[in-house]
């Protein structure tokens, strides 16, 4: 199966970096029913950056304000998934670079039973020129 691309809202926010800061967030996602496509974090200038992408941003916002959590924008990412083989991921990345279309970062893991999933993020004036060039709805 070729992989399925797609563009995703994402939305950041900045938090102590301290144990447990993350699951708090987490379980008040979990205790809203907001599912979410991807999450991520890292260490940004004595705090934690962390990254959401739900699968309903209406909904995430609204559990985001309910837990006091001051988020971001929306902004677009763009979520992969497809089945695990060696190199799924060289044909996207080379449109992109043959396209001069620089990636800002990249997430990328094996999901298991053959599958693998990555989210990337480009410029946000190069959006809707990757969108269309892989065909990410």
């Amino acid at each position: 199966m070729a992989a399925r691309i797609r563009k995703v809202d994402y939305f950041s926010t900045k938090v102590p970096n301290r144990a447990g800061a993350g699951a708090k967030l987490l379980a008040a996602m979990k205790d809203a029913g907001v599912n979410l496509h991807a999450f991520t974090g890292f260490p940004e200038r004595g705090a934690a950056q962390l990254d959401f992408m739900p699968d309903n941003s209406v909904r995430f916002r609204q559990a985001a304000k309910r837990a006091g959590l001051k988020i971001s924008e929306r902004k677009t990412a763009f979520l992969v998934q497809g089945d695990d083989r060696v190199g799924a991921l060289t044909a996207i990345l080379a449109k992109l670079a043959q396209a001069k279309i620089g990636l800002v970062a990249l997430d990328a893991v094996t999901a298991g039973k053959g599958r693998y999933g990555a989210i990337f993020w480009v410029r946000k004036q190069d959006v809707g020129r990757a969108a269309r060039l892989l065909g990410a709805r």
